[in-house]
């Protein structure tokens, strides 16, 4: 199963001068080091971590941010923060290990999308992962995430992990293998596009399928690039729409790309094409949906509301999905 990062833990504990090697308190058994690493949330802080800092250091910027009851400043303030930094940042703030582990959320699932099929790969599952690593400036301490640092740096080939396996039968790819499929998926975005392309390849679907993917820079970002290039050019890929946003002085999304080329798309939206978007739920989709709107408003010449009308049609026949995060 994913695990803390061992030195994180270990400064976790050394900050609050606890001693790791102590009997984990309660029923677990082992070390109150093991318990930390392998099963509580140390990257993300709860709101019971958080609230019993700011309580245990009411002179701090954490209980005063609080005390301003705004929580988008609340959210600003936490934003890349994890317990260490909060209990750097609150050094007179002490837990004993029983009141540690009562205040630290249980170690959450983290979810990625499959982006293989079956069909092409019985005997594995594929998945798509980048690794999440951010620093506030020069000579800070680096963060990196849970899972993805996790299969990127501390577990070896043949290792063994745990999974957990969360169907869900909205986002898969249509059953009449005819009808087309226009998917937009940027960065890690693209995992299960990949496998619904091996998918409908390997099912001898005939519909056309149209992927818009985007990252930041083509030379260094554009995963997937040979096996897409070989997908278009077996006829799987009817159309690649990339947009890679640094590449030039105007920043390029794939919205931009939709907008660009809205009267085609309208033209697959009529023919009864599905529209998949997987990836961040914060922006990404947002802009992708109102692009859609605009898409759909200014090729049909309706209204606004006329728009919702029809993407609400969509949402009702299946034929307009998100599987995002």
């Amino acid at each position: 199963m994913p695990v803390n990062d061992p030195e994180l833990v270990g400064a976790v504990l050394g900050r609050l001068g606890l001693d790791g090697s102590q009997d984990s308190p309660g029923d677990g058994g082992g070390t109150l080091f093991d318990t930390v690493l392998t099963s509580r949330e140390i990257r993300t802080p709860g709101r019971d971590f958080i609230t019993a800092v700011a309580d245990a250091a009411p002179e701090g910027v954490l209980a005063d941010v609080i005390r301003r009851d705004d929580r988008d400043a609340l959210d600003s303030y936490l934003w890349g923060r994890d317990i260490l930094d909060l209990l750097e940042e609150n050094p007179s703030v002490r837990f004993t290990a029983e009141r540690l582990l009562e205040l630290l959320r249980p170690l959450q699932a983290r979810q990625y999308s499959i982006s293989s099929s079956p069909l092409a790969s019985p005997d594995r599952i594929h998945l798509t992962v980048a690794s999440v690593r951010h620093s506030s400036g020069p000579g800070a301490r680096s963060h990196g995430g849970v899972c993805s640092t996790y299969l990127s740096d501390r577990i070896a080939d043949g290792d063994l992990t745990g999974i957990w396996l969360q169907p869900n039968a909205a986002f898969s790819v249509p059953e009449d293998g005819s009808r087309p499929v226009i998917m937009v998926g940027p960065g890690t975005g693209i995992a299960p596009f990949r496998g619904f392309l091996h998918e409908r390849a390997e099912s001898g679907a005939t519909g056309s399928n149209w992927l818009f993917f985007g990252d930041q820079h083509r030379a260094t970002d554009f995963i997937y690039e040979e096996e897409l290039t070989g997908l278009s050019e077996r006829g799987v890929l009817t159309k690649l729409s990339l947009a890679f946003s640094r590449d030039q002085a105007e920043k390029v999304y794939v919205q931009t790309r939709m907008r660009q080329e809205a009267e085609e798309l309208y033209r697959w939206l009529e023919d009864g094409a599905y529209f998949y978007v997987c990836g961040d739920a914060s922006r990404m989709a947002k802009d992708v949906e109102t692009a859609l709107l605009d898409v759909i408003a200014g090729q049909s010449g309706g209204s606004e509301n006329a728009a919702q009308e029809y993407l609400a049609r969509m949402k009702k026949e299946k034929r307009y999905v998100r599987d995002v995060y």
